[in-house]
This record gives structure tokens, sequence and C-alpha cells, in this order.
């Protein structure tokens, strides 16, 4: 009996096994790719966008006048860019001479593919406006490009875009608590790109440097950076100067408030 139960039980780790390759065999063959969401989202926006360009009242622009160019990624740099989920990430560009791009170059969209090879996408309302919006004859009408629905061709062209983004470093701390010896602490983080962020980061307080920390954050991670020099008592407030070297970040310096516990 027990030979039987022992060979019953390897039988079933067997058959668990190649369940399990079958499933990431299956995830890795999906039709959902990231080079076919590279070539998707753009088309569907821009036709959208330009939809909204004419209720607005705006007719210099076409879908192909935009160019707008994708870089999609599935739930960071350790998963891959493969199947289905509410994890994909796009940054996608466009040239529109009244809406022009932020410092980083591109806007990001948050997006739901489904298995039928159909997408539903949400950009920033910086760039795309809010739910609803008013029309050039002054009606209040939905906006086609706050959220919208796209389909690809599940056997469609999958070869890599090319297209890349660098990713935004920000920083995540909104105050700053001194430890007991004085020091303070930065809050990072690396959003959806290429490559990650690094590079240093310098604080200032009062005239005084209070270090220069070298950072190096994979994309859609965070990190925390630890200052050696002590706050001068009564500091009201700190200054970070970020220094990239991969990735992007705002050129002009942070600066958070200081409470003393």
């Amino acid at each position: 009996m027990r030979r039987i139960l022992t060979a019953l039980c390897a039988a079933l780790v067997v058959v668990a096994a190649l369940g399990a390759v079958t499933v990431a065999r299956g995830g890795d063959t999906s039709t959902v790719t990231r080079a076919r969401l590279e070539r998707a989202l753009p088309v569907a926006f821009s036709n959208l966008y330009v939809k909204q360009a004419h209720l607005l009242g705006r007719h210099d622009i076409t879908p192909r006048s935009l160019h707008a160019k994708a870089m999609c990624d599935k739930h960071g740099p350790d998963v891959a860019d493969v199947g289905p989920g509410g994890d994909w990430v796009c940054l996608m560009s466009w040239q529109d001479p009244q809406v022009p791009m932020p410092p980083e170059g591109y806007g990001k969209f948050e997006l739901n593919v489904h298995s039928n090879d159909c997408f539903t996408a949400g950009g920033p309302t910086k760039l795309t406006g809010y739910l609803e919006m008013t029309a050039a004859d002054g009606r209040t009408v939905t906006n086609p490009v706050f959220e919208f629905d796209g389909c690809f061709d599940p056997n469609g062209d999958n070869t890599p875009t090319g297209h890349s983004f660098p990713s935004l470093l920000s920083v995540t701390s909104t105050t700053l608590t001194p430890t007991q010896d004085g020091t303070v602490d930065l809050g990072l983080g690396c959003g959806t790109g290429a490559e990650g962020c690094a590079g240093t980061v310098t604080a200032t307080a009062d005239g005084r440097t209070l270090g220069t920390q070298p950072f190096d954050v994979k994309e859609e991670a965070t990190a925390s950076l630890s200052f050696p020099t002590p706050v001068p008592p009564g500091t009201k407030e700190v200054s970070f100067s970020v220094r990239p070297a991969t990735g992007v970040a705002s050129s002009s310096p942070t600066v958070l408030p200081v409470t003393f516990g």
C-alpha cells in the first residue's frame, strides 16, 4: 500500500509540474503582446483625439499628423510583456501644437487588456481632459479620449517597434522628519520606462550641503536615500537637486518642509 501511495504522489507531482509548464507556455504564446499594443494603441487614440479636436472646433490636425507612438510594459521589468490583464502601462507621445508634451516627452496610459484582443485605456487628464467637455457649440459632451476602447489583430505584426521612453524619477516624500541623529531620508520612485533611474541627489539646507547620494532604481520601483550630515537645528526646509544619468527628472530642485519630532 505504501508503494502505491508513493507512486500516486509522484504521479501527481509530475502532472502538477506539467500543468505549470503548460500555463507558463500558454501565457508566453498569448496573442496579447507588447508589440501589438504599441501598434494598436496609437491608432485608436489618434482617431479619437482628432474626433475630440473636431468637437472643439479644431481642424488643424489629422491622425497622421499626430505621429503618435507608444511604449508598453506589463507589470514592471521582472514580468514578461505578454498576456491579458489590468496591469499594462503604455507611455505615448504625439504632436499637437496646442497641447505640448510635458518635459519627460510623453503621457502615461493605463490599460486593461482582455483575452479577446481588445483593451480599455485611460490617459493623463492634463493632456487628454476630463470625462466631460464643452464642445465648440456650447454643448456638454463626453470626452472621446478620457477613456476609450480599442482592438488589435491577433495575427498582426508582432515584431518589436523599437519605441522607447525614459523612466520618470519622482520624489515620493512630502515632508521630512529628522532621525535622532538629525539626518533625513528621501523617498524616490521610478516610473515605467527604459533602463530605470540612476544618478545623484544633492541635499542642502540653509546654504549648507547635507551630502550627495547616488541612486539606482529599477523602473516601477521605489528607494530611500539617507543623507549623512545632520540638518541644522531650526531648519525649516531642505532642498534636493537631482542629476539623472539614466531616466529623466525635474530640472527644478524639490523643496520639502522639515518637522522636528
